[in-house]
């Protein structure tokens, strides 16, 4: 099973920290890519750009902001691809760019991911893609 821990890009980089993922659309400002040292970049499931301006313009509660990025989650087939290529890898740390580390959407995509790599609560379509095919 994956150990999925959740991270700023913007602190350093550690031996304990296995595959490093960054979750944000955007590339995090003044980073370049060695200091953040990213193995994968998957803005493919982070929030889309509208629910992204809604949430980070105060224009949302975060009960709301995740209740939506959940259902965004749920439509993407991008989170079982991510599930698939991650699902040999002991440890993952999931990165992002936000202050607020009590508010990322990160910790959002983390339970998806969870619930992606456990196929007995997974949608069949889920379990196809994240196997690699069909039945």
């Amino acid at each position: 099973m994956v150990e999925f821990k959740l991270k700023r890009v913007y602190d350093e980089a550690a031996a304990d920290d296995g595959l490093r993922v960054l979750v944000d659309r955007l590339w995090p400002r003044g980073l370049t890519k060695e200091r953040a040292a990213v193995d994968v970049w998957a803005k493919d499931v982070a929030p889309s750009n509208e629910l992204r301006k809604t949430w980070h313009g105060g224009g949302e509660t975060w009960e709301a902001f995740t209740a939506n990025y959940e259902h965004e989650l749920d439509a993407n087939p991008a989170v079982a691809e991510l599930a698939a290529q991650l699902a040999n890898d002991p440890v993952v740390t999931l990165l992002y760019g936000a202050k607020d580390t009590g508010h990322t959407h990160a910790a959002v995509l983390q339970a998806a991911l969870e619930r992606a790599l456990d196929f007995d609560t997974v949608p069949i379509r889920l379990r196809a893609a994240a196997s690699g095919g069909g039945r």
